[in-house]
């Protein structure tokens, strides 16, 4: 996964100046992007549980967060360089759009199943058609949401009668997408640490 920027790629080195935001997260920042299998995406199925289970992000625990993290950013990689998804279909900042985390993560566990050893021999096909039909949902939740390739903003929510009105959210330039990605695990983390 070098060549596509994986979190263990992207480990700073002793000298390697840090943003605020990572010194700010101190040795909690350290202990989440130690250095991980060098190896990339781990083909197996599951080597967490011999169970595959679907992933709630609401009710995760920090350590299940972290790890449901790293999986499913080394399998959207795999995805995206694999069948050469565009920007239109999987943009770089997909972990800030729950939409499309849920709609990915759906996709990984019914990945998973359907290759699992014990699978049906039949089962992989089922998932390719099942791909094609989340990445007609893929495209329309990045046309709603508006994410590019460079730039973000967050998706838009509407606002019923009796809420309070929400501040416009602005398009801010994506200039390191890896770094935006720990960044963001960092601080999912941490609010899930309470």
């Amino acid at each position: 996964m070098s060549e596509n920027g994986s979190i263990a790629d992207a480990q700073s080195g002793p000298g390697t100046p840090r943003s605020n935001s990572e010194w700010e997260l101190g040795a909690e920042y350290e202990e989440l992007f130690d250095p991980v299998d060098e190896s990339g995406f781990d083909t197996a199925p599951d080597d967490r549980d011999d169970v595959i289970r679907p992933v709630n992000w609401n009710t995760l625990g920090p350590d299940e967060a972290e790890a449901e993290w790293r999986d499913l950013d080394n399998w959207v990689k795999f995805l995206k360089t694999t069948y050469g998804l565009p920007p239109t279909v999987l943009p770089p900042l997909w972990h800030r759009h729950d939409e499309l985390v849920w709609e990915l993560s759906a996709l990984h566990t019914h990945w998973r199943n359907s290759y699992d050893p014990n699978s049906s021999a039949s089962a992989p096909v089922a998932w390719h058609r099942e791909f094609a039909e989340a990445r007609n949902r893929l495209r329309d939740w990045v046309s709603t949401c508006g994410t590019r390739l460079d730039r973000d903003r967050p998706t838009r929510i509407a606002v019923w009668p009796g809420e309070s009105p929400r501040p416009p959210a602005p398009e801010s330039p994506i200039a390191n997408r890896d770094e935006d990605f720990r960044l963001f695990v960092a601080a999912d983390i941490a609010t899930r640490r309470g």
